[in-house]
């Protein structure tokens, strides 16, 4: 059997805009009709949503008939679950609020086998499709996405060194976190979020990893992209299904 290739970080090295879907809502169904919907991507949530290690395997089986590439943000910078999910098959990875180049490091160092890394050796799971991919542990490395969020002033701080870490395939801006941290909770549109937000996808851009955010309103997506993101979440699976229904609910009660 041969390698399973990894079309998100292609495309990503072919600087080829990819937008995607938030999937929050641990609904099997939810994720069929997201990753069958045309997106180029859609991420599998286990930091603020019920997905955990069982829940991510089911995701993962749900949307594997579509030609759609999986991403999952982990819900911390942690080896042993990075170990576990990339057992599973994940090949793409988001890992939220990495404040220095120390940390990204232990990223990278998560997902590779050694001697370049620690990662785990499991010959017979899901991820070499049970053994049956003979060069997996020679390939396995060089078709892994990773992404880390940057979502605190420390983050900005040390964001050139970040950058500068081998094996750091993009930075992702998570809004509100970082319009938190600069003072602004629940405002990410502040002027003074938005700002810090533009010159950092600037200052990703120009580090040659690729520019990442999430923007749920079509203007600002269309912003961010013009500004140079290349790696969007335009939408989530819970944000479509509440703010849909109360748009229905207004119409007949407005």
């Amino acid at each position: 059997m041969d390698m399973i290739r990894n079309g998100l970080k292609q495309a990503l090295l072919d600087k080829q805009l990819q937008v995607g879907c938030w999937m929050s809502l641990g609904s099997h169904t939810a994720a069929e009709i997201c990753a069958s919907s045309g997106f180029d991507w859609v991420l599998i949530d286990m930091e603020h949503a019920p997905n955990d290690i069982p829940q991510v395997l089911h995701l993962l089986q749900a949307v594997a008939a579509y030609p759609c590439s999986v991403m999952v943000r982990a819900y911390w910078n942690d080896t042993v679950l990075i170990k576990r999910l990339l057992d599973l098959g994940v090949q793409s990875l988001l890992l939220p609020n990495v404040q220095t180049a120390e940390e990204a490091e232990r990223a990278v160092a998560a997902v590779r086998y050694p001697p370049r890394g620690v990662r785990g050796v499991s010959a017979n799971s899901r991820s070499n499709r049970f053994g049956r991919i003979k060069d997996y542990f020679k390939k396995a490395d060089d078709e892994i996405c990773l992404m880390v969020q940057i979502e605190t002033r420390m983050g900005l701080d040390n964001l050139d060194a970040i950058a500068a870490v081998d094996g750091i395939d993009g930075l992702f801006i998570g809004p509100q976190d970082l319009a938190a941290d600069l003072g602004h909770l629940g405002n990410p549109g502040h002027g003074d979020a938005r700002e810090a937000m533009g010159k950092t996808l600037g200052r990703i851009a120009n580090s040659g990893k690729v520019p990442g955010i999430l923007a749920f309103v079509e203007a600002d997506a269309r912003h961010w992209i013009d500004q140079g993101a290349r790696f969007v979440a335009v939408t989530g699976d819970s944000f479509l299904l509440a703010r849909s229904t109360e748009s229905v609910v207004a119409a007949f009660k407005g």
